[in-house]
């Protein structure tokens, strides 16, 4: 229908109706959004929360290009290479928009032949995705990825991750989480000890991926109806997937008769012991289950995969919870770099994604529900005045004030009323006004009000900075 409809309108348009003159459609592109001051103001909160954290963890921060050689992202996601927005040629290069920064990452390791860095990144990145904006999945979105590049020893970087992802989460007191852990070589040795053909491997693999959001039923009918697995096969599967604890998990299924055989797999369960060793000296081990359905649908991992979920909204004035899923990702992809490097020459590397939009969403409902007022602007001082025929004097103080670093603002008018200057401080939540008047200018002094108490000193003109530097930060 949609298709039609725009080729009627098209039509319309090439007829020239409505005198000659084109309805034009204003909208942003279907799963993208613009952001208004408070959203912005929201966002910045977030961002700069997680930035602290990549910080504190001693990441340098890299950027890329938006776009990269179409050949560049093909064959590194698997099915959802599919989702991936192709440009066109307009130039003599194939070009694809960025579908996540890792490929990219892995890329511009490969071109500089970089062997050891930890780095993070934000930026936007591109999916052909069906949008639901509720939840915060979008067409273009941001991602904040950290990862850790160079060959060290195991487990450890790994450990680092998952305690960002632990900070981050607690940090923005989004309610209670969990980290599910798993991984690819467990995944892959159980497949095998439960007769999975290795061709099979990765698109069962996204059939697991699935059990989140399905229950085992749909999922087994997936594999066997769709994808042609034994319904044998399928049910030894779904004794594993169905399995979640913690370091008694891997010490039971290390005593498993038949994955312990499983060369992978053992590897994957030793590492898994190790890793929940660090976990728990780094007193994390709360948070953080190990789950044998979490299989994250990516091709390139290859060792430990790892997804934080909320458990539920703690929310008093929304009716419903609001259920947002996974709120970050990542594990390690050890071949990717070797992908690109035209000696194949491998850097191990593993990382998280921070899932913003999706922690937008939540904080921009709670802050709705709660109809806390959140300032947009960082103005410290309304320089007004008491009298008429005062303009120059207010542009001569503003002046002085953006001299030295004070956030200021002034009212576009030769002569506004007094009323109207300390009413705009009360709706933008300005904290101090800075009053110029005749007897003041005779005085050398400023009359300085405290918006929200309505107290008024006098500050004498030099120290007027300090004064107002001094009252801001408290």
């Amino acid at each position: 229908i949609a298709k039609e409809v725009a080729k009627l309108l098209e039509l319309k348009a090439q007829l020239g109706g409505d005198e000659g003159k084109h309805k034009f459609v204003l909208k942003t592109p279907k799963g993208t959004r613009d952001y208004s001051p408070k959203q912005m103001a929201i966002r910045e909160r977030v961002f700069n929360a997680i930035i602290t954290c990549f910080k504190r963890h001693g990441a340098e921060v890299i950027d890329t290009p938006v776009f990269e050689l179409k050949e560049t992202l093909t064959g590194k996601y698997g099915e959802d290479s599919k989702l991936i927005y192709d440009l066109k040629d307009q130039g003599g290069e194939l070009l694809s928009l960025r579908y996540d920064l890792t490929v990219p990452f892995a890329r511009y390791l490969a071109m500089n032949k970089i062997t050891n860095i930890k780095r993070y990144h934000i930026a936007k990145v591109y999916r052909r995705d069906n949008p639901a904006m509720t939840k915060g999945r979008y067409r273009e979105f941001y991602q904040c990825d950290f990862d850790i590049a160079g060959q060290f020893d195991p487990m450890i970087p790994d450990a680092e991750c998952l305690k960002i992802v632990h900070e981050i989460l607690s940090d923005l007191q989004l309610g209670d989480f969990l980290v599910k852990v798993n991984d690819r070589r467990i995944l892959d040795g159980m497949f095998a000890v439960c007769g999975v053909p290795d061709s099979k491997f990765r698109t069962i693999c996204s059939s697991v991926d699935k059990l989140d959001k399905m229950p085992w039923e749909e999922v087994r009918s997936e594999m066997v109806g769709e994808k042609g697995l034994s319904p044998e096969a399928a049910d030894r599967i779904g004794e594993y997937v169905q399995l979640h604890g913690g370091l008694d998990l891997v010490g039971q299924l290390l005593q498993d008769p038949k994955l312990s055989q499983n060369k992978l797999a053992k590897e994957g369960l030793e590492d898994m012991k190790l890793l929940f060793e660090y976990l728990t000296l780094f007193g994390i081990m709360g948070k953080i289950s190990f789950d044998l359905s979490l299989a994250r649908g990516l091709d390139y991992y290859t060792g430990v995969i790892f997804e934080a979920v909320l458990v539920q909204q703690e929310n008093d004035h929304v009716e419903e919870a609001v259920s947002v899923g996974s709120v970050a990702g990542g594990g390690r992809y050890d071949g990717l770099v070797g992908m690109f490097d035209p000696k194949g020459r491998k850097v191990p590397c593993v990382g998280v994604s921070i899932g913003i939009e999706r922690i937008f969403s939540i904080l921009e409902q709670r802050l709705e529900a709660s109809e806390e007022k959140i300032r947009t602007t960082e103005t410290q001082v309304l320089v007004a005045s008491a009298q008429k025929k005062l303009l120059e004097e207010r542009l001569k103080l503003i002046a002085e004030l953006w001299d030295a670093g004070i956030k200021a603002e002034i009212l576009y008018k030769k002569n506004p009323k007094l009323l109207n200057q300390l009413q705009y401080c009360e709706d933008t939540g300005i904290p101090l006004v800075a009053i110029v008047g005749e007897q003041e200018l005779k005085d050398g002094v400023v009359k300085l009000r405290v918006v929200a108490t309505r107290e008024e000193v006098n500050v004498r003109r030099e120290t007027l900075v300090d004064e107002i530097r001094t009252r801001t930060c408290q």
